[in-house]
């Protein structure tokens, strides 16, 4: 059993702004979940579970707990998951839907982190949000899913917060004969703590987190995340919140899916392909999802924009 879905990939003409490429989306927000979150923590749900876990404890306050609820769900396990004050009632909402216990402490995701992890036990299995070589096998399961359905990508377009994800899909790309293949890895400004961390040569840390795109709101990336820029092929880009924004609402219209603005930051790199990607013939936009944000938001934020 996996908790994750086989995802579509679709080759989308809405972006193809260069002759001769295509456009491929990994729909990973097609998750039970609604993001890409379900394939590493379900992963790691499933592994605890079997090492004996009686309990799973989660911090976050929006994609990750959700998963990690829907995972002790499905495995007859109960979840706690401790969120910040700064939680939406939305994502609080979702959480509790699927039957989780919901604790609201500290100002950051820091404050809440700690909590969580001041309440383990020794029969408790920690849910990290996205630093957790578990958490990577499964994310890296989309890229064998790519491969089997025969689409080689000679670039991948992603979005990052803490880093989990570019370090599985750098595993899967890997583990797929893809060594060389570019990754662009996207941050939105004011959460950009892995572009300021390529500057610097060094991990940075943010004094905290000023952009909308919350879901990637990790003041200081995974240092395995950190390490992959110096050992992969990874350019950084970063866009505004309003360019995010405006992707999220131009994908609804196209593909008639609602994301959020932390997966709107690859996509805006995606609709702007006649840059950084019109060398590449074959582009891997993963569609990362998220559900924190509702159309009524998304429509606010764009309006505040013009």
């Amino acid at each position: 059993m996996t908790l994750h879905i086989q995802t579509p990939l679709l080759a989308s003409t809405a972006f193809s702004a260069v002759p001769g490429q295509s456009v491929w989306l990994k729909m990973d927000a097609l998750q039970p979940t609604g993001s890409f979150k379900n394939r590493g923590i379900g992963h790691a749900c499933e592994e605890y579970a079997r090492r004996g876990a009686r309990r799973f404890v989660s911090s976050s306050g929006g994609n990750a707990g959700i998963a990690a609820a829907y995972a002790g769900r499905r495995l007859g396990i109960p979840v706690t998951v401790v969120v910040p004050e700064t939680a939406s009632a939305r994502a609080i909402e979702l959480i509790r839907r699927e039957r989780a216990e919901v604790i609201v402490h500290g100002a950051s995701f820091q404050e809440a982190n700690e909590r969580a992890q001041a309440m383990l036990t020794d029969s408790d299995a920690f849910i990290h949000p996205f630093d957790d070589p578990l958490l990577w096998d499964g994310h890296a399961t989309m890229i064998d899913e790519v491969a089997q359905a025969g689409v080689a990508p000679d670039a991948v377009v992603l979005s990052v917060g803490g880093g989990g994800l570019l370090c599985g899909v750098v595993q899967g790309l890997r583990r797929n004969g893809w060594d060389g293949v570019p990754v662009i890895a996207v941050e939105t400004e004011g959460a950009d703590s892995l572009a300021q961390s390529m500057r610097a040569g060094a991990r940075v840390e943010l004094p905290r987190i000023s952009s909308i795109a919350t879901s990637l709101g990790a003041r200081k990336v995974a240092e395995q995340a950190f390490a992959l820029t110096r050992s992969h092929p990874v350019r950084s880009r970063v866009v505004s919140d309003a360019a995010a924004v405006d992707a999220c609402i131009r994908f609804m219209d196209d593909h008639r899916v609602v994301v959020e603005p932390a997966c709107g930051a690859s996509l805006a790199v995606a609709y702007d392909a006649a840059s950084q990607l019109r060398d590449f013939r074959n582009v891997l936009v993963v569609v990362c999802g998220g559900v924190t944000a509702t159309v009524a938001q998304l429509q606010t934020w764009a309006a505040e924009y013009r």
